[in-house]
């Protein structure tokens, strides 16, 4: 998306005093999460090695940023873009059971982003998994997660509001579902992402359901690989998808603001369908794919949350620059400076 620039944007707090609220939205956050949904921290790759099929694909079409390894016959291997995979293949090697999760600190490289006021070169996120049953796989358990998220976001814009009063809660009360059938239903004329700024604005918080799948139009709300979330399944709305992702309004840009994408994953059947409505069948070949194929890794749902989004959106920031260090062109960096919007 185009750069935003708000009019006459103020920084909430100076740079030496955002820095020790960034530090204690991740650490509160963090502990939060871990008790609410039962996860233990764990520690997380940097990179992994190519051709493992552990890798999110993303939309399929980003580069990984790659590197031989000399020591290894220069095999390659490639920084992570997110942990969607190797989390679940953690779970069957810890042999945690249904019910009880991991988290990790997540941190990327996407060098093929455009650089904008919400996307950076660096990512970084809280990627967790959770072992679930069979009976599990359904609509009512993606939604009852989801809400105890939202519930965990709702107590740190409180936290926020205690320690810097003139930084006022926005969030409403309760998160909309809302399937991405519905929204190109509501609103045939205009494209997904407008349609996610629509729903955002007059709901505040929303949760779009069902990414991946093709709609009645032919088009996808968005595109999601084919090996981690389930956006294919039946749900018992009559909708495809048991995966989706929070979004919620934010004011200080006016737009539409992604804070976690999640889903249950795919089974077995839905990885099989999954790969064959995308083109790529030989995936099943791959080392995590084998695995999951051959029943040796359990049930789950998962997801990421930004963790620079996060203190972006509850520090009222108008640039994820200024939550972070990453690199911007220069005349981003100069029109930014220029409208008090100051990059780390």
């Amino acid at each position: 998306m185009p750069l935003i620039i708000p009019s006459n944007y103020k920084q909430k707090l100076l740079p030496e005093t955002t820095e020790q609220a960034i530090q204690l939205l991740k650490v509160c956050f963090q502990e939060k999460l871990s008790k609410t949904l039962n996860l233990r921290r764990i520690t997380a790759p940097l990179f992994v090695l190519s051709g493992t099929g552990i890798n999110d694909d993303l939309n399929g079409v980003e580069r990984a940023v790659t590197f031989p390894i000399k020591c290894m016959g220069d095999r390659k291997a490639e920084v992570v873009h997110s942990l969607a995979k190797w989390k679940r293949m953690k779970l069957g090697a810890y042999g945690i059971p249904a019910g009880y999760g991991l988290y990790t600190d997540m941190n990327a490289i996407r060098s093929d982003e455009e650089l904008d006021n919400l996307h950076s070169l660096y990512v970084d996120q809280w990627d967790w998994e959770r072992t679930i049953r069979e009976e599990d796989r359904n609509l009512g358990y993606l939604k009852k997660t989801v809400r105890q998220i939202y519930t965990l976001l709702k107590e740190i814009e409180v936290m926020v509001y205690d320690q810097y009063p003139h930084i006022t809660p926005a969030l409403p009360e309760n998160i909309t579902f809302i399937h991405s059938e519905e929204l190109q239903l509501m609103y045939p004329e205009l494209t997904p992402r407008e349609r996610e700024n629509k729903a955002a604005e007059k709901f505040g918080a929303i949760f779009v359901i069902g990414i991946g799948a093709q709609l009645t139009n032919g088009e996808k709300h968005d595109g999601r690989a084919p090996d981690y979330d389930d956006w294919s399944s039946l749900n018992s709305d009559g909708f495809q998808g048991l995966n989706g992702d929070i979004i919620l309004w934010n004011e200080v840009l006016g737009c539409a603001f992604e804070l976690s994408s999640m889903g249950i994953r795919v089974d077995k059947e839905a990885l099989i369908k999954q790969l064959d409505l995308s083109g790529c069948p030989e995936r099943k070949e791959l080392e995590f794919h084998k695995a999951l194929l051959d029943g040796k890794l359990p049930l789950s749902i998962g997801g990421g949350i930004g963790q620079s989004r996060l203190c972006m959106f509850f520090l009222k920031k108008a640039h994820i620059g200024e939550v972070q260090a990453s690199i911007w062109p220069e005349e981003q960096f100069d029109v930014c400076y220029k409208n008090n919007i100051f990059l780390l």
